[in-house]
């Protein structure tokens, strides 16, 4: 990670540039995903998708009544996979912060958006990589592709960019924290809200009728409705764009709201 040269007495530091400016982004990015490997804390998120999985296949599956409960439920865990991987965002950030990791990036000669950009890249890396497994255990299970390979991968695309989006909010809500255990409790939050009030789990219409319009409304829901269209080859135009949407303004938001926390963070 040093994209950018110390300068030498009489000498000015070479501009960033472009190129530098991404071998930064890299160099972060490749630090964050040995830690990822490397920490068991982080590494069980990759598990509980798994146990979702398993879990709504074979001991839910037979008392919710639901269509085919697998072709419905294993679509909205695709999804549910990248939401939980966001979390290690919060955690991960939180824990650079407390041990002062941010203040050693921060001395050294490199993009100052490097330490965010990077672990974002991080993120999408690794729901690559995590959805692939998911998809794997999805057929093994029983889940079939009802669409073109074109649908199916517009699909894999929306959920990687709510993935993404996610990542954002997580990445705001470390650098918000005091410390990594905060940073896991509130970024549970939102996860398990959005997951439990919506139809991920079970049609929206079988929720509390206050609930349902939120149910239905919800990024995440609406993201759910978008693949599992795109996955059985049904009508998913207006779904997939609202889930864009809501994706896009999720990440500006946040992408904002994340710079301005971590400049005052590392100010301190």
């Amino acid at each position: 990670m040093t994209g950018l040269p110390l300068s030498q007495p009489g000498i000015p530091a070479p501009r960033l540039t472009p190129f530098l400016a991404l071998r930064d982004f890299s160099g972060v990015a490749k630090r964050n995903l040995l830690r990822s490997v490397r920490t068991p804390q982080l590494l069980a998120y990759t598990f509980e998708p798994v146990l979702l999985l398993l879990v709504f296949r074979y001991i839910f599956g037979g008392a919710i009544k639901a269509r085919d409960y697998t072709e419905f439920v294993v679509p909205a865990i695709f999804l549910i996979t990248v939401i939980v991987g966001a979390m290690t965002s919060a955690i991960g950030i939180a824990e650079d912060l407390k041990s002062g990791m941010i203040d050693r990036f921060r001395s050294l000669p490199m993009a100052r958006s490097a330490v965010l950009t990077g672990r974002s890249l991080t993120d999408l890396v690794r729901y690559v990589i995590s959805l692939a497994v998911m998809v794997g255990l999805g057929i093994a299970v029983g889940f079939r592709f009802h669409s073109d390979a074109g649908r199916i991968l517009l699909g894999m695309l929306l959920i990687l960019a709510f993935g993404y989006s996610f990542s954002w909010m997580n990445t705001a809500i470390g650098i918000s924290a005091k410390d990594p255990e905060s940073a896991q409790n509130v970024a549970a939050g939102p996860a398990f809200v959005l997951m439990f009030a919506s139809n991920a789990i079970v049609p929206a219409s079988t929720l509390p009728g206050w609930l349902q319009p939120f149910a239905r409304n919800q990024p995440l829901s609406v993201t759910t409705s978008a693949i599992r269209e795109l996955f059985e080859g049904g009508a998913a135009a207006h779904d997939a764009w609202v889930s864009l949407a809501w994706s896009a303004g999720i990440t500006v938001v946040f992408f904002v709201t994340s710079y301005a926390l971590y400049q005052r963070a590392a100010a301190r």
